[in-house]
């Protein structure tokens, strides 16, 4: 199901691009020190930065993958979960189940984040989440009061 239909009503980045100056700021500190104590070996510390800065790419793109929350009028948005906002009943009093199903296909909610109860309209009650569950359940609510 395609969620980019509508305005965003909320969203959350699953992790932003800074990591990617790991690599690069560490080859520079590995330059530095070869700078005090020798020969200096240009060439081995930017393979080092090039060689951290794939692996870090390849990690925040995943993180931003299955950790990113988008709430719009048609749907939300959990990792790789989409929740039709058609089939939600409830956020507002809804209390966390044992055994409910957590959105975004992993088995706990991620960690950094806190559990946003959702009920839908056949009775069942799955687990949303985000680092702001107060300011998404508001958005949910908002959404819900509308329509």
């Amino acid at each position: 199901m395609d969620n980019d239909t509508g305005p965003v009503l909320y969203a959350e980045r699953g992790a932003s691009w800074w990591p990617l100056l790991w690599g690069p700021v560490f080859a520079v500190l590995g330059v530095g020190v070869e700078l005090l104590t020798g020969p200096v070996s240009v060439l081995f510390w930017s393979l080092v930065a090039f060689g951290l800065l794939i692996p870090t790419a390849l990690w925040v793109q995943g993180r931003q993958r299955l950790y990113s929350v988008r709430l719009t009028p048609a749907a939300l948005s959990e990792g790789r979960d989409v929740l039709r906002m058609a089939d939600v009943a409830a956020v507002e009093g809804v209390e966390p189940r044992s055994g409910a199903t957590v959105l975004g296909t992993g088995w706990t909610i991620p960690k950094g984040t806190t559990a946003v109860p959702i009920r839908l309209l056949d009775g069942t009650v799955v687990l949303g989440w985000a680092r702001d569950p107060d300011a998404l359940r508001a958005a949910l609510h908002r959404l819900l009061t509308r329509t």
